[in-house]
């Protein structure tokens, strides 16, 4: 089983990209992130054709996630337990099932994690208190012993590894203590970041901005993760991140990340 979590920062300026990477990779299922629609304008029917099952989570102008899936999804949810007032689009979640022998679901978590800035402020205070609130949802997907995993823009650098140039990083949201702190809590409860398990070295990113040619500079951070249930870890079979997608014609800012598991 081939998962995948793609930030295709707009679905409408990644109309063509998103599809030809589809039908390059053949992914079984894909969280997007920044679809930048609601649901009703979403463009299913290009999915549909590829044989994707499609669930989404818009918001007009902004934010909005989605699930691609070849697999059949059941227990659809949409938005984040914890805060009945959010309105931001930023979690679906469903059940996978892998349609084998063996009968193992997979619950996937698909998110796009707030950025933060400017900090210190209401926008930070936001992502802090919505990151509480994902750590109990994790606490509660382990409780119960699922085989889940959480994949997506989690919008936070880790380590000092994960930034090509990390001192440009410490005041901003994404590598502010608090911010790797919290993330780190939810890691620490059991789960796995794949891409580290493979990849533990230097050079490993996932965004490199528009601006200041940091693409052709290598200029990146790694912000896009994929996170594993114990259950999920033991199943590991490869990671990978296709960073040529970047280079690409209209490419995002984010490239695909992607795990692949044992049935």
């Amino acid at each position: 089983m081939k998962l995948a979590t793609f930030n295709i920062n707009g679905i409408k300026a990644r109309i063509e990209a998103l599809p030809a990477w589809l039908a390059e990779t053949a992914p079984d299922l894909v969280c997007l992130q920044e679809i930048k629609s609601v649901d009703e304008a979403f463009p299913r029917e290009v999915f549909e054709a590829l044989g994707y099952q499609v669930e989404t989570h818009g918001q007009k102008g902004f934010n909005g996630v989605a699930i691609l899936s070849k697999l059949p999804l059941r227990d659809v949810r949409r938005g984040l337990p914890g805060d009945d007032t959010d309105q931001q689009a930023r979690w679906i979640e469903a059940v996978a099932d892998a349609g084998d022998k063996t009968g193992r679901p997979v619950r996937v978590c698909g998110l796009y994690l707030p950025n933060g800035n400017p900090a210190p402020g209401p926008k930070y205070d936001y992502k802090l208190a919505w990151m509480a609130r994902m750590e109990v949802r994790v606490r509660d997907l382990l409780a119960a012993e699922d085989s889940f995993v959480c994949l997506g823009d989690f919008n936070v650098i880790p380590q000092a590894a994960d930034a090509a140039k990390p001192e440009a990083w410490r005041t901003d949201a994404l590598f502010l203590p608090e911010s790797r702190a919290a993330l780190r809590r939810m890691v620490n409860l059991g789960l796995t970041d794949a891409v580290r398990v493979r990849q533990p070295g230097p050079g490993v990113y996932t965004f490199w901005d528009y601006q200041a040619g940091a693409w052709e500079r290598n200029n990146g951070i790694r912000i896009d993760h994929v996170m594993l249930s114990p259950q999920i870890a033991d199943r590991l079979e490869a990671v990978g991140i296709d960073k040529a997608v970047r280079g690409g014609e209209k490419p995002s800012d984010h490239v695909p990340v992607w795990v692949r598991i044992a049935a």
